[in-house]
């Protein structure tokens, strides 16, 4: 397969950007531009703000868009996304609950709840918004951390022909800014050269769709007015932009599933080999000591006559003939942990690159024990500059695009409707009927007059024509002037304002009463809860089936960047907001050493561990304080909970320490230690009590005991004295 040259890659992503950014994107972008002036109470194009004021009507608008997409963000965003992680094998059971931890340490390491609250903004105003998962190399000195990244949805371009509304299936999609020279040398010091030597195309300049409104009238400040002032601050001038391009695209790429033998080092095996021998030789002296035990016992027992000495010298014989055995067997089995030691096998994932790399080369050939060919995707990078200036390519080890959208109104393309977008007619009849209310309100309070000419003194008449208790003249011989009287207004307008704000209500899901207006809620406390809960239900709609299902997709690339990056002994401290539980730690890829000092395996090795990814239904809603509150309470009075569970909701401060004092389990556990200890105490006495029990009843023994042995000696003397005498006697006998 012929090589391809930089220029050429960098052509064919310029192409891909000429071709993503068509006919119907151009539309979007119009759309997405109109809805995002909307939201900023930009609601008069420049041509109507002119005619207004030439008809001398009023040019205010009445902006109810953005309490409405507000409270959405609210209902979207009210809690942190969770997600679960749910093991593949049993032995991976510990390892997929560290990852929830490790997913809560990136969310909150990269400030995800204001990037999170922004994507939803820009879903809503825009259409859609954009997470990205990056890796930061330079975080945590070098060992790289995983971070959560927002994209503006303008600078994102996607294949037109993708229909997964995740863009699983396009076959593209493009990051496109223009930045300062300046700027890119610093993100990429390596490519200064390349940098230098680039060049803007120039039909890529501007990046956002024109705005329709007076921008100098306007109250809000957008980027496309800003432009692109950029200013070099070594030299204060200014600095060129560069349109620069991250093309992302999906190849199916063989790659090889390797088995390496990795011999140790000449000194591990040297160490090893000492180790051994010491080990070897204690044993030996052992066996001799047993073996010199177990013939003094067979002596032992000949001279006692219960064995023959031919059976002695056969325990002997079978004894040592064990002993070499087992001698034996030892060393047999350290020289095949040194061999095992020696030659670890590694398995790893290669690209048929590196592969081919480590096969042409002799030695690493023969360290392969075997390889598996297999085919899986993985996502390209291409990073340019311009049309023909080339950065660098990378194949990243995931096989989802790190670029996850969340859209609104799915259309089938990647051109979604926003929240914005249905709202914007019934604002526009909003603000003309309370333009012409007003416009009719000034006509009567300011009276316009027929006259002849020549019969008014003008300027005296427009400087006090309106002014209270102003005197008039006019000419004689002249008919005095008429005053126009506006026709009065059709209460038409009152209704259709009236109808407006309730078409809104019900377009957006959002009614009056979500906002705290006492005039529209419910009479009752739970008919009140009633309507919070039936009215959030076109949120819960769009959460169940656009938001949740994208913040799982957004897991499971989480998963394969983590995995892929978090490969060294790293320990997470997980600070708990609450205040209730401890912080704690979360240890990964913790190194396990065998006797030899050689590291085997890893306890909670979290790159090679298999889980599936979910995320928690319902976790970024939000809940009626007051409502959980008052069933917290209920349930506490039923007994279904303590004290514990019920103070945990609340907003008291100092919760730790009020748990300390007035928790029953703290009074019962007060109470538990106290009644152990005095079991304790009594279990003591008993002991005492048992012991001078036993040693009196000793001494009565023993007193028993001397007391018999007394009896007995003084009867053994007295049977003494009684022989003597008679052998005496008896001696006597004799002699006479």
């Amino acid at each position: 397969m012929p090589k391809v040259s930089n220029k050429k890659k960098a052509e064919t992503v310029y192409q891909l950007f000429q071709r993503a950014r068509g006919t119907w994107r151009s539309k979007w972008e119009a759309q997405a531009q109109k809805c995002f002036d909307f939201y900023h109470n930009d609601q008069l194009s420049a041509e109507e703000t002119r005619a207004l004021e030439e008809s001398g009507m009023p040019t205010f608008t009445i902006n109810r868009i953005t309490p409405v997409i507000e409270m959405m963000k609210y209902f979207t965003t009210s809690k942190t996304p969770r997600w679960q992680a749910v093991a593949a094998e049993g032995s991976d059971t510990d390892v997929a609950a560290v990852h929830s931890d490790i997913a809560e340490y990136c969310w909150h390491l990269s400030n995800g709840d204001s990037l999170y609250a922004h994507i939803i903004q820009d879903a809503l105003i825009k259409g859609i918004g954009y997470f990205q998962i990056d890796v930061n190399p330079d975080a945590d000195r070098g060992m790289g951390e995983v971070e959560y990244k927002r994209i503006e949805p303008n600078d994102v371009y996607v294949d037109p022909m993708a229909r997964d509304f995740l863009f699983r299936d396009a076959s593209y999609i493009i990051i496109k800014k223009d930045l300062p020279k300046t700027q890119l040398i610093n993100l990429f010091p390596e490519f200064k050269r390349k940098i230098n030597q680039s060049s803007s195309h120039e039909s890529t300049s501007g990046g956002f769709f024109a705005s329709q409104r007076d921008v100098m009238q306007s109250d809000s400040i957008q980027p496309e007015d800003i432009g692109q002032e950029a200013y070099n601050p070594e030299t204060s001038e200014n600095d060129e932009v560069i349109d620069y391009y991250e093309c992302y695209s999906k190849e199916r790429y063989p790659l090889y599933n390797v088995f390496i033998k990795i011999p140790a080092g000449a000194s591990n095996i040297k160490e090893m080999r000492e180790q051994a021998d010491e080990q070897i030789k204690a044993k030996e002296d052992e066996m001799k000591v047993a073996l010199k035990e177990k013939a003094l016992e067979l002596q032992e027992l000949t001279a006692q006559g219960e064995i023959i000495y031919e059976r002695a010298e056969i325990e002997i014989k079978n004894a040592r003939k064990q002993m070499e055995t087992e001698l034996e067997q030892f060393k047999t089995s350290l020289i095949n942990e040194i061999q095992e030691a020696a030659s670890e096998i590694e398995q790893q994932i290669m690209t048929e690159e590196e592969f081919n790399i480590i096969s042409n080369d002799p030695l690493m050939k023969a360290a392969i024990v075997e390889a598996v060919k297999f085919y899986d995707t993985r996502v390209k990078l291409s990073v340019s500059l311009g049309s023909s200036t080339l950065l660098y390519e990378t194949i990243m080890p995931i096989t989802e695009y790190p670029i996850i959208p969340i859209p609104y109104m799915w259309t089938g393309t990647p051109y979604p409707m926003s929240a914005v977008l249905p709202l914007i007619g019934k604002q526009q009849e909003i603000n003309k009927s309370h333009q012409l209310m007003i416009h009719n309100a000034n006509l009567a309070s300011n009276l316009r007059w027929i006259y002849e000419e020549g019969s008014v003194p003008e300027a005296e008449w427009e400087a006090y024509s309106s002014a209270p208790g102003a005197l008039l003249k006019y000419r004689s011989g002249f008919q005095p002037p008429t005053p126009v009287q506006p026709l009065p207004i059709n209460n038409a307008f009152f209704t259709t304002v009236q109808q407006g704000k309730t078409d809104m209500e019900y377009i957006s899901g959002i009614y009056s009463s979500m906002q705290g207006d006492t005039g529209t809620q419910h009479d009752t406390y739970r008919g009140l809860l009633a309507q919070d809960e039936h009215g959030t239900r076109r949120i819960k709609a769009w959460m169940q089936t656009i938001v949740e299902p994208a913040l799982e997709h957004l897991g499971k690339v989480f998963q394969q960047v983590a995995q892929n990056t978090y490969k060294a002994h790293k320990v997470f401290r997980i600070v708990q907001p609450s205040g209730i539980q401890e912080d704690r730690q979360v240890e990964i890829n913790l190194p396990i050493y065998n006797d030899l000092g050689k590291a085997i395996e890893k306890f909670n090795d979290y790159s090679s561990a298999r889980f599936d990814v979910r995320v928690v239904a319902g976790s970024t809603l939000p809940v009626n304080r007051w409502a959980l509150l008052e069933e917290y309470f209920r349930w506490y009075q039923s007994g279904l909970i303590d004290d514990i569970a019920m103070l945990g909701e609340t907003d008291v401060r100092n919760k730790e320490q009020i748990l300390k004092r007035k928790s029953v389990y703290s009074q019962l556990k007060s109470q538990v230690d106290s009644l152990e200890q005095a079991l304790k105490d009594s279990r003591g006495e008993n002991e005492t009590l048992k012991r001078q029990v036993v040693q009196s009843e000793i001494r009565d023994s023993a007193s028993k005991v001397e007391g018999q042995m007394d009896a007995e000696l003084n009867q053994s003397k007295a049977q003494q004295k009684l022989l003597r005498q008679r052998m005496m006697d008896k001696e006597q006998q004799q002699q006479k």
